[in-house]
């Protein structure tokens, strides 16, 4: 992946960040995912006072791509307005696996600080598709 592949998506990140409806815990998470067609989505975290039916940035820009048609992620970049780098619930990972299982996962905050792994290294063992027959 280039360098400017990987400087568009923190981007995209960032400014989804912005969009961010957090009234609850006032924690914005924007990410951004390019999709197999080589296209980029974002998303951001929706709250709601109901906490269970809250939505994770990174499912709701996968959902966005799901919804354009994509059905592959390469890579999902999660950026938080925060001093050290905050990677994907377990949630999110489970999501990123069902459509990224060889995903590029990048974490990226208000400092350098920066986790870049593969799926495979943030979800060892992954329960997928392939797990049902």
């Amino acid at each position: 992946m280039t360098k400017a592949t990987l400087s568009h998506l923190e981007k995209v990140a960032r400014t989804a960040a912005k969009a961010s409806y957090s009234p609850y815990s006032q924690f914005a998470v924007g990410a951004a995912v390019l999709a197999g067609s080589g296209k980029t989505y974002a998303g951001t975290n929706v709250e709601n006072a109901s906490f269970g039916l809250c939505n994770c940035a990174e499912r709701t820009a996968i959902f966005t791509a799901v919804t354009a048609g994509e059905k592959k992620i390469k890579c999902v970049v999660v950026y938080t307005p925060t001093p050290t780098v905050t990677p994907p619930c377990g949630a999110c990972r489970q999501v990123i696996n069902e459509f990224g299982p060889r995903a590029r996962v990048i974490s990226v905050c208000d400092t350098k600080d920066r986790l870049d792994l593969s799926l495979e290294t943030l979800l060892p063992g992954a329960f997928g598709p392939g797990n049902l027959g």
